[in-house]
């Protein structure tokens, strides 16, 4: 048994069709009942559904499902990867100058948020408020930082701007070489060096 849609002319009905087979052996189909016209059917048919469920045994589905919303992820990919460059590059050396017990708020990470901000969604300082609500950075809280906070951590680079320059022009200044390498390269490019071959 099985539910057929047929058609009379512009209209299709839905209807209850069963299989079976004539004096010959023949398989055929019949009409149990029919529904209603197609365009027609309402809720009347969720009582007939369940009740039909709840006969042969099985448990009756809901036939009106809570509605399911969706809500959007946070952007973690880009921040990650940058925190990682910010980290490997030195930068995060900014926290041995905002050590003071003066400062209640994370400085090096309202300036790496506000640093990622330009990097990833340019915009203003109130942008990078909205914009921390939409991404998951490393350090940084989940409630992110407020206007104020921000602000600060500006103020607290132009207090400290000497020591961040300081830190800043370690960051550029080329590795130290040692005394040995540096006598190396001069034997390497010594033309007057004398090579000793193996056996003398």
């Amino acid at each position: 048994m099985h539910v057929k849609v047929t058609t009379s002319g512009s209209r299709q009905y839905v209807q209850l069709v069963e299989s079976f087979r004539d004096e010959v052996g023949r398989v055929k189909k019949r009409t149990v009942a029919t529904l209603g016209r197609l365009d027609q059917i309402d809720g009347d048919l969720d009582s007939v559904i369940r009740g039909l469920m709840k006969v042969s045994g099985h448990n009756p589905l809901s036939l009106n499902p809570p509605s399911v919303t969706f809500e959007s992820a946070k952007a973690f990919g880009d921040l990650w990867a940058l925190t990682e460059l910010w980290n490997n590059l030195g930068f995060n050396g900014f926290r041995t100058v905002f050590r003071s017990p003066r400062y209640s708020t994370d400085i090096e990470g309202c300036i790496r948020a506000m640093v990622f901000n330009r990097l990833c969604d340019a915009d203003s300082k109130l942008g990078v408020l909205r914009w921390l609500e939409t991404v998951s950075m490393p350090g940084v809280p989940d409630q992110g930082f407020t206007h104020q906070q921000l602000l600060r951590s500006m103020d607290a680079l132009i207090e400290h701007q000497s020591a961040i320059d300081s830190v800043t022009a370690s960051l550029l200044r080329p590795p130290h070489r040692s005394r040995s390498f540096d006598c190396l390269l001069r034997s390497h490019h010594d033309p007057n060096r004398r090579l000793i071959s193996a056996g003398r």
